[in-house]
Parts: C-alpha cells; structure tokens; sequence
C-alpha cells in the first residue's frame, strides 16, 4: 500500500483557484498499470493543478495532463493545453473510491487566467 500524504511540504508561491475544466490525464498507477481518465480540475494555478481520480497513483510519479479548449467559446482558435505533472500530494476524497491529486506542471505552465466559480 502506497502512504497517502496529507500536507504540502513547501509553500505555494502562486494562489490556486478553484475552476472546474475538462482533464484527460495519463499515467501509471502504482501497480504500474497504464492508465487514461476523463475527469476535471478542482483548482489550479500556473503552475500546477488538482483533480479527482478513481486511480490510485504515487507521490512523485510522472501524468501527462491535456486541458481541451474547444469546449469552449473562445475568440480564436486555441490550441487544448497539454504538459506533464509531477504529483505533489494524494489524498483521499470525500466520495468513496476517489483520491485528490496535487500536479506540480513540469511541463509548459498554464497560461489562462479564470475567475474562481466560488466568487459572485
């Protein structure tokens, strides 16, 4: 069984906003099965993400992450923003069977600016 952690070590150096986007991530477990899973950010930042997965994977494993823009309105074309994360942090979620994963990006950072949906 892999430990769980539950705290960042270091301290954030940007603030994470809580905005619900379409993710594909992919990776390997942590029987080192590979895996690809539709699911969707619960905050991020420039610099990193978190989301719910039903997979259970390692601190320090290596996901690739895509972020599809086409989804939405947008004035011009964009291209889906795709990097690499490392994980950060897993813990267990409120719904049964999911974990919450913290990437650090180690790729391209992102480059959007969202409005958290918490604000009025």
């Amino acid at each position: 069984m892999v430990p769980v952690s539950t705290s960042v070590s270091r301290q954030r150096s940007e603030r994470r906003i809580a905005v619900h986007l379409p993710m594909r991530v992919r990776g390997c477990d942590t029987r080192g099965i590979t895996f690809e899973e539709d699911t969707s950010s619960e905050n991020l930042c420039r610099s990193g993400a978190a989301f719910l997965t039903r997979f259970d994977v390692a601190v320090g494993s290596n996901l690739e992450i895509r972020i599809p823009f086409s989804n939405y309105a947008c004035r011009r074309a964009e291209a889906d923003f795709a990097t690499y994360g490392r994980v950060i942090h897993v813990r267990d979620a409120a719904s049964v069977g999911e974990k919450l994963v913290g990437v650090q990006f180690t790729g391209p950072r992102f480059q959007r600016v969202f409005r958290s949906e918490s604000a009025a």
